[in-house]
């Protein structure tokens, strides 16, 4: 008997990091779509604000346990809990990124790439 590998879709696992977010009441979501660029370091950016330092790691916290409880996946790697001005979160070709407001503004990642599709929360669901 074969066995059928269960393939996880980047869909699936943004949809849940939306539904994290989106717990934790995060502001401003959206997602950075780099698939079509030749050097981007991911597939997907998806982008989120908390107002302190504790609403931005609670954020993450949810995120990565929607994440977890649903689809059975932790993050590769995770930086930034220490301050939370600035958590990132490695999901493979997804990668999640929660702010602080001032931080977001100054580094602005999503655009960086600026051939990349913007798609914000009101368009992902």
């Amino acid at each position: 008997m074969i066995k059928k590998s269960k393939v996880i879709e980047n869909e699936q696992i943004i949809d849940k990091i939306v539904e994290g977010i989106q717990d934790k009441k995060g502001k401003n979501i959206v997602m950075v779509n780099m698939q079509k660029l030749k050097e981007a370091p991911c597939s997907y950016f998806v982008i989120s604000e908390g107002d302190s330092n504790v609403h931005v790691s609670a954020i993450a916290n949810s995120i990565k346990d929607y994440v977890a409880e649903s689809i059975n996946i932790k993050p590769i790697a995770s930086m930034g809990f220490e301050n939370s001005e600035w958590i990132a979160m490695d999901y493979g070709q997804i990668i999640v990124h929660v702010f602080q407001r001032p931080a977001r503004e100054f580094y602005d990642i999503e655009h960086l790439w600026e051939d990349a599709e913007l798609i914000w929360k009101d368009q992902l669901n």
